[in-house]
């Protein structure tokens, strides 16, 4: 990634911006997260994109304003040594805290490989030249992480919080367990698909032998937003969804239902968050083929504008009474469910076809909230027995993790509390 001087550049400088010409000639001929940028030609899309703060009381990516792209990654823990992992988390942290940052991952020109071309680099070089485009990275861990097949791995057994649970089995769930579950999730949000990409494959690398990728999804067209007044992104159906989703501005709703608070419980999560990730396979042909009424019917809402039926403008109040019972909008809605909500960052996915002439996609749905059997659990449930979009969707893919707080300072690391 990119760093302004006005020195000449390095050879490693120039190698680093030609290996990122062939990673954009690697597009022509198909590289998905290369062509998936946007430009004229000249330089890449938010090529000057600004970098997010790593530090803070709360990890970045989850009420940080929406970027455009998504690179989502849940590993198994391989390693059985403590030490090892512990190490790896620190050697992570500084890896994504350089990274966010718009810098190489390692020393760069520092460091003693940097000269010595027998080694590998320490940075995988196909963001070299990029800005950081907003990159977040997310990290959490999941139920295996504490306890697998019967055994406390890594002493963190009677650590593990009560509301981390193992998701129940949902009407209509076909889940793949090959995309589902993980020890150790990382969420890479950036506004560049490569600079995202790049995150995910260097922790990936600096891991090896300690962690292994289980399962990992691109994503594309934010389907939601955080910020004020911002118009609701639309899902692959062409609808506007999650209209009252939380803006990151609204504290007090954040502390509500986002952030894990010190009475909560555990000590080391206060300040963090659940994510629930889920994979939903739309089916696009069926629903392609439905009338403009019942596509609004299903929804409850107009597809042009995204205003609740009988009203006119998008973010009007919506009269759930005028829908029909089944609505998406009216069972989600927080008056229909004791007023529970919850923050959703999902993102769209097209992952080629399903062998039988039709589209894999759909959306990649992720959401936070400060409890997940008081929020996606009791929401999920109402959804999958009575939804109309039931006929149209399926979740095919799910994972939960606990998120913990973010990383105060250059000396914190990503779980030093859980580990404490």
């Amino acid at each position: 990634m990119n760093e302004t001087t006005t020195a000449s550049p390095s050879r490693r400088t120039l190698l680093g911006w030609g290996g990122a010409g062939l990673a954009l000639g690697a597009a022509a001929a198909g590289g998905t997260a290369a062509a998936l940028r946007l430009g004229d030609g000249s330089q890449p899309a938010a090529s000057a994109g600004d970098a997010v703060p790593f530090h803070g009381a709360h990890q970045a990516g989850i009420a940080t304003p929406v970027q455009d792209r998504l690179h989502f990654a849940a590993f198994d823990v391989t390693t059985t040594d403590r030490a090892a992992l512990v190490a790896l988390l620190k050697e992570w942290t500084a890896a994504a805290a350089a990274m966010t940052a718009g810098r190489e991952v390692g020393d760069g020109e520092s460091s003693d490989y940097a000269d010595n071309a027998e080694l590998p680099p320490d940075d995988t070089g196909e963001a070299l030249g990029l800005k950081p485009s907003r990159l977040t990275l997310t990290f959490g861990v999941g139920p295996g992480l504490f306890e697998k097949d019967g055994k406390d791995r890594f002493g963190l057994k009677s650590r593990r919080p009560q509301a981390l649970i193992d998701l129940p089995a949902f009407p209509g769930d076909n889940l793949d367990p090959a995309r589902s579950g993980g020890d150790l999730c990382v969420q890479a949000c950036a506004d560049d698909p490569q600079v995202a990409v790049h995150a995910i494959r260097n922790l990936a690398r600096i891991g090896m032998g300690r962690v292994a990728i289980r399962w990992s999804q691109l994503g594309f067209g934010k389907t939601s937003s955080t910020t004020p007044d911002a118009q609701t992104p639309r899902n692959m159906m062409g609808f506007k969804d999650g209209t009252r989703n939380i803006a990151g501005t609204e504290t007090d709703r954040l502390d509500k239902h986002v952030w894990v608070s010190e009475k909560d419980g555990p000590d080391w999560l206060a300040g963090g968050s659940y994510l629930v990730a889920r994979r939903i396979r739309m089916h696009i042909e069926t629903w392609d083929r439905a009338s403009l009424k019942d596509q609004e019917d299903t929804f409850g809402r107009t597809k042009a504008e995204g205003a609740p039926q009988g009203k006119q403008r998008e973010h009007d109040e919506p009269n759930l009474k005028a829908m029909k019972d089944n609505a998406h909008v009216r069972l989600a809605h927080p008056d229909s469910n004791n007023g529970v909500t919850i923050l959703r960052r999902g993102y769209s996915f097209t992952d080629g076809t399903d062998g039988l002439g039709r589209l894999d996609a759909g959306l990649f749905f992720i959401a936070y909230q400060r409890d997940v059997r008081d929020g996606f659990v009791p929401l999920q449930r109402r959804l999958a027995a009575k939804d109309a979009l039931n006929e149209y969707i399926q979740h095919v893919g799910s994972a939960v993790f606990a998120v913990p707080p973010g990383v105060r300072d250059k000396d914190d690391w990503w779980g030093r509390a859980l580990f404490a």
